[in-house]
């Protein structure tokens, strides 16, 4: 499997790659959130905020290309600060243009320095940006980043928008032969990912997102999945902050998955940067197509896993459940827990549910197979024809009671939504059977089903989801 995507999806063809680089807490997020013009980074006055690689697609001047935001560069023996580096050593590696940001109100560090002589063996071009220039008092200060030996200093401030378009018209000289304004305007793409294999099929990529409480091993399985360490993993709770989006092409097809911040209640989550990264992870689950609700099963399910698949069902996409590190789990204790699973989260009606190991990679073949089920009966149009000679079976095998379903019709998709046409009100029980045995006879798996009923002589029909 290949990493073939960005943040926002694809671009038509391959895009080149401006990473922006530099040691902790020295602007490079609200640099990256200045370029593409949102808060597409989460950005707080503090080190060590950003710890993935996140890749967002960008235009200037008619260019198009993929602005990366990288952790800070520390050069330490920590285990978390070695895997950040080692992240953004990695995006280096592949970079078009690189900017290297310093803070001109802290001046010149020694991890500095450090990054510099990294980014000298690294052989590409370089920009070094000296943020944080407010006024053209601080104008002065910005030269003293000549002794980086890296090239004239661009002083900007990434907060204000001071000298950025200067410095983007330079970084766009120095890209590949890219496209002209009117290639671009041709090459527009519409929103979501699509036609990531490169072939322009316009199809739309699913997004699966992986969602789950802290600690579960999300990072771990999405760098599994993906097929590179594009996530940084570690014990520490907490460890992934931003929604981490990566298209691949897989067997099943191609599929956009995103890793998100661990989710805790409410009471627990923290201002500040823990904040901001459940409201991206929240984001990210109201934009996905298909769920993975990632559960430790060493930990069995606990309140906040069922607080998370009830969010999941407000979201209206399908779920799969994934049972994690089971390799940890005791023979004779894996019965209960399954069992377990089916009571707790019995409300998530038909989905699968996986075990399996990310860090030894022990039933992540069958997540793929999973999504493609689910996706394709996320996206379920029914006949008419072929609905209704359903519902006269069901309700043949088993007739209601004071009422019948006359006809019905599917007037939606995404997830499949069934309006049934009545001469009287049915009763939920019945719905249920009747949800049930549309699920079965067409194969719908896991997705979330809306039945809709329109009863004669009553004012109001009502609707119910699964």
């Amino acid at each position: 499997m290949t990493p073939t995507g960005t943040d926002l999806g694809p671009a038509v063809g391959e895009r080149p790659l401006v990473v922006v680089a530099g040691r902790p807490n020295v602007g490079k997020s609200t640099l990256v959130n200045r370029i593409v013009g949102r808060r597409a980074a989460v950005v707080e006055e503090r080190p060590g905020v950003t710890r993935d690689r996140k890749e967002l697609d960008a235009e200037w001047c008619g260019y198009a290309f993929t602005v990366v935001d990288t952790g800070g560069w520390l050069s330490s023996d920590d285990p978390l600060d070695v895997q950040v580096s080692a992240q953004a050593e990695r995006a280096i590696a592949e970079a078009a243009v690189i900017l290297f940001v310093v803070d001109v109100t802290v001046g010149l560090t020694d991890e500095d320095l450090a990054v510099a002589r990294v980014l000298k063996r690294s052989g590409r071009p370089v920009r070094v940006v000296v943020n944080k220039v407010d006024s053209s008092q601080r104008e002065s200060d910005a030269w003293d980043a000549v002794s980086l030996g890296l090239g004239d200093p661009w002083p900007i401030s990434a907060l204000h928008g001071r000298g950025t378009g200067d410095l983007l018209d330079d970084v766009v000289l120095l890209l590949p032969t890219g496209p002209g304004p009117d290639d671009a305007q041709e090459e527009a793409e519409p929103d979501g990912p699509e036609a990531a294999d490169g072939q322009g099929s316009g199809a739309p990529v699913p997004r699966v997102a992986l969602v789950g409480r802290p600690n579960v091993g999300k990072s771990t399985l999405f760098n599994r999945l993906v097929g590179d360490e594009r996530s940084v993993t570690h014990d520490a709770p907490g460890t992934t902050r931003d929604a981490v989006d990566t298209v691949v092409v897989t067997p099943e097809g191609t599929v956009c998955f995103i890793d998100t911040a661990g989710m805790r209640r409410k009471s627990r989550t923290e201002r500040g940067t823990e904040y901001f990264s459940v409201l991206r992870a929240l984001d990210a689950l109201d934009r996905a197509d298909i769920a993975l609700l990632v559960i430790d099963a060493t930990a069995g399910i606990t309140h906040q896993d069922q607080r998370l698949a009830e969010r999941i069902g407000a979201a209206g996409c399908p779920v799969v459940v994934v049972l994690n590190k089971w390799e940890l789990i005791a023979t004779e204790d894996r019965t209960d827990i399954l069992v377990d699973v089916g009571d707790r989260l019995a409300f998530l009606g038909e989905a699968p549910v996986l075990k399996v190991s990310a860090l030894s990679g022990l039933g992540v073949h069958q997540i793929l197979p999973a999504v493609a089920a689910a996706e394709q009966a996320y996206h379920s149009r029914i006949p008419t024809g072929e609905l209704n000679r359903a519902l006269k079976s069901i309700q043949v095998a088993h007739p209601p009671v004071g009422a019948r379903i006359q006809y019905a019709v599917q007037g939606a998709s995404d997830p499949p939504t069934f309006t049934l046409f009545t001469n009287g009100r049915l009763q939920p029980t019945y719905l249920r059977y009747v949800e049930r045995g549309l699920r079965e006879r067409f194969e719908l798996g896991p997705t979330p089903i809306k039945l809709r009923v329109r009863a004669k002589g009553a004012n109001g029909g009502g609707g119910r989801r699964r």
